[in-house]
């Protein structure tokens, strides 16, 4: 970097919180959980070490989208905050939104509802713009290229990630979901691979699976949500023909016991997923079997 460089480098300023907007279709959540507690107690003690980057909000008097930092903001607010420090930059919509999502698309535990709804805001953001050379980040003299077809721009998303085009595709396609159904697949209840499936089924459709694993505690197989799919296409998918093919046996139908989370959160440690305290509840159960064995012996 040369002095110059350092010279045109925006300098980050004090900018009030309630002048700070999240982003709108962020597709990261922002949580209140063990890691944002520390993530408060870090700001209390040391301040924001990471400035927020935002952009100006067209025709607003002062108003920012935040581009990175919406964990920070919300920490700040809970620290009692009143402004943070702030470094403002004038993108385009389009050039925000691929920022939006780079800044955190390397995240550890994404959720599939995240890297979905991060995948779409960029694809769409890439071919809105149709420029290759913010896309590959080449300078053209700001030549203006021809759009790039979707499989080239789903590639170019994929290459950033070490992920074909067609695995971005297919999260992309998860956006069709509707929200109960995308919960299902972010718990795990439902596999990546179903949910795809599943996403080309109408809202009724939908629906009628996700009041299926609510009330019967069962949710399609592949084999079974391939061919809801391909019935679909052909116009003979029925909620009578949905029932049919979720009635077959199979082995995520096998009776088991179901616990609501409300009952037993308080014997589970905080922040594990549901899998995680799947498995606590298991070899908690597991241990108190074999103390009562062990206990049985020394009775003999």
């Amino acid at each position: 970097m040369t002095m110059n460089d350092k010279k045109k480098a925006p300098k980050p300023v004090l900018i009030p919180l309630d002048k700070l907007h999240p982003f709108p279709d962020h597709p990261y959540k922002v949580k209140d959980n063990e890691e944002m507690d520390r993530l408060v107690n870090s700001i209390l003690e040391h301040g924001i070490l990471t400035p927020i980057l935002a952009r100006p909000i067209e025709n607003t008097d002062g108003e920012l989208e935040i581009l990175s930092g919406h964990r920070r903001c919300h920490a700040a607010k809970r620290a009692f905050l009143s402004a943070v420090p702030t470094i403002v930059c004038a993108l385009t919509r389009d050039e925000a939104a691929v920022l939006v999502v780079d800044s955190n698309l390397h995240r550890e535990r994404l959720l599939p509802s995240e890297k979905a709804k991060a995948y779409k805001l960029k694809f769409d953001a890439l071919k809105h713009q149709g420029r290759y050379d913010y896309i590959f980040g080449n300078d053209t003299s700001g030549q203006v290229v021809p759009k790039p077809d979707d499989r080239r721009t789903s590639a170019l998303i994929g290459e950033a990630m070490g992920e074909s085009y067609k695995t971005v595709d297919r999260y992309i396609r998860l956006t069709e979901l509707i929200p109960d159904l995308m919960s299902l697949v972010d718990s795990g209840r439902i596999a990546f691979s179903v949910g795809v499936e599943l996403s080309y089924l109408n809202e009724e459709q939908q629906h009628e699976i996700s009041l299926d694993a609510e009330v019967w505690e069962r949710t399609p197989s592949y084999s079974q949500a391939v061919r809801m799919h391909k019935e679909q296409n052909l116009g003979t998918l029925t909620i009578e023909r949905m029932q049919e093919i979720m009635n077959e046996d199979k082995p995520n139908q096998k009776e088991h016991l179901s616990l609501p989370m409300e009952r037993i959160s308080k014997y589970i440690p905080k922040g594990y997923t549901p899998k995680q305290a799947q498995e606590y509840v298991e070899n908690v159960l597991e241990q108190a079997y074999k103390r009562r064995m062990r206990s049985r012996e020394e009775e003999r």
